[in-house]
């Protein structure tokens, strides 16, 4: 962009958290880099598929000469030296198919087969990775928005005490004090309103760049900020869950597949290779001035061949034992793997039970705080109470609006970390593509 007009948001575009998982399945380079890779895995199976059909090949030789023997033969006949030059087209038409190699070929393929599954599962971890990124930040843009709001709400309610205090003054059943201080609490709630309101453009920004979007979009969350639904398992059932789903756990046995069939594929160079082949061939002779005259032959020939390498200086030892490490790595981090998997149920699942029950608390103290701010404005307009127990009841309420709205987002943060954390899918099952 070089000028202003190229940065200008447009129009704000309200969507649904489903469209804003779709958008972003759409837009992200992540996600199209694990599809290409993919995409390459597929054709190195192929490849590897390929040596186990035999191989045809076509050789054509043309070759144009000349002899110190042809120019003395041409020139004992009488002829000119050209007339020695020999014109030679030989043609072979040949058939190899390689009976046994040591295993390197079955297990080539079968590597490239755990490639193309390791690289499926890593675009199934992509893709869910994102819905979960997406997610979270569709709940940043719903708080955001909701903080706005109740910023607002509090901001009214400052308002309101604020007259209410200038209306006792001018009827001499209140002080200027009183006034002062409703005119800082409402100072103060509008620094909180702006603050908010600054909170919502970052947070509807952030989310535009997780979507891909252009600099010219912007978009908000269609719908306000509500329980997102259940989780219906215990928690070892969840646990149990995300072992057998997960995709990061079945990569590591692919390593670990991997591994083994690169021991067998280093051992091969040192085992007996055999080949088969036959071959047609067709040459055609033009003798210009030899004397010898021209013809065309052809031949025929079938045979075996075996190429054993007997000492290699223990090179394919040492790659066997290297990939026999990758092995053991490949277990080692499996068990990591499934305890860090462990440890992101449990939290998720604690965090999930903790903020339910906060829901519950919440919204009661929010009906509270209505109800203490209504009594103590009652009672400051009939001048039995004060300012202070008025602003006292304003922030109050705002807090307990405030504690219902952030336990609602760390509700469905938690429930989407839990589904995240038990399987790359909401239904609970591994998938090719997305």
């Amino acid at each position: 962009p070089t000028n202003t007009e190229e940065v200008t948001v447009g129009d704000l575009v309200p969507i649904t958290l489903e469209q804003a998982i779709q958008l972003a399945r759409e837009n992200n380079q992540d996600l199209k880099e694990a599809r290409l890779n993919l995409n390459q895995a597929q054709e190195q199976l192929a490849e590897a598929l390929g040596a186990e059909f035999p191989t045809l090949s076509l050789r054509t030789d043309l070759q144009r000469s000349t002899s110190a023997t042809n120019e003395i033969r041409a020139a004992g006949q009488g002829l000119a030296a050209a007339d020695g030059v020999t014109t030679d087209i030989n043609a072979t038409l040949e058939l190899q198919y390689a009976i046994y190699t040591g295993g390197q070929r079955s297990a080539q393929i079968r590597v490239a087969e755990s490639q193309v599954r390791t690289q499926e599962l890593a675009l199934e971890q992509t893709a869910e990775q994102l819905r979960f990124d997406v997610t979270d930040a569709y709940y940043s843009v719903q708080e955001a928005d909701s903080q706005v709001a109740i910023s607002r709400a509090a901001v009214e309610d400052a308002e309101q005490s604020l007259r209410d205090a200038q209306l006792l003054e001018q009827a001499g059943l209140g002080t200027r004090f009183d006034v002062l201080q409703a005119e800082v609490d409402l100072a103060n709630e509008e620094q909180n309103l702006r603050r908010a309101l600054a909170q919502r453009q970052i947070n509807r920004r952030q989310l535009g760049e997780t979507l891909g979007l252009g600099q010219q979009i912007e978009v908000t969350a269609a719908t306000p900020p509500e329980v997102a639904g259940t989780w219906e398992l215990s928690l070892p059932e969840s646990i149990i869950l995300a072992y057998q789903n997960r995709a990061e756990l079945e990569q590591q046995l692919e390593q670990r597949e991997i591994a083994q069939e690169n021991q067998t594929i280093a051992l091969a160079g040192i085992r007996p290779q055999v080949n088969l082949f036959t071959n047609y061939n067709v040459r055609s002779i033009i003798d210009d001035g030899g004397g010898t005259g021209t013809g065309t032959g052809d031949g025929l020939a079938i045979g075996a061949q075996l190429q054993w390498t007997l000492y290699d200086g223990g090179q394919a030892r040492a790659r066997a034992r290297q990939a026999e490490e990758d092995e053991a790595i490949a277990e080692n981090n499996f068990e990591q793997t499934r305890n860090q998997i462990r440890t992101q149920v449990e939290q998720a699942f604690y965090n999930l039970q903790a903020n339910e029950q906060n829901i519950s608390t919440a919204e009661i103290a929010v009906d509270q705080a209505e109800e203490s701010l209504r009594l103590a404005r009652l009672r400051f307009q009939a001048g039995v109470g004060t300012q202070t127990d008025v602003i006292n009841a304003q922030t109050a309420l705002t807090q307990a609006r405030g504690n219902l709205l952030t336990a609602i987002i760390d509700y469905n943060r938690s429930l989407a970390s839990l589904q995240r954390a038990v399987s790359n899918l909401p239904d609970n099952r591994l998938f090719d593509t997305p």
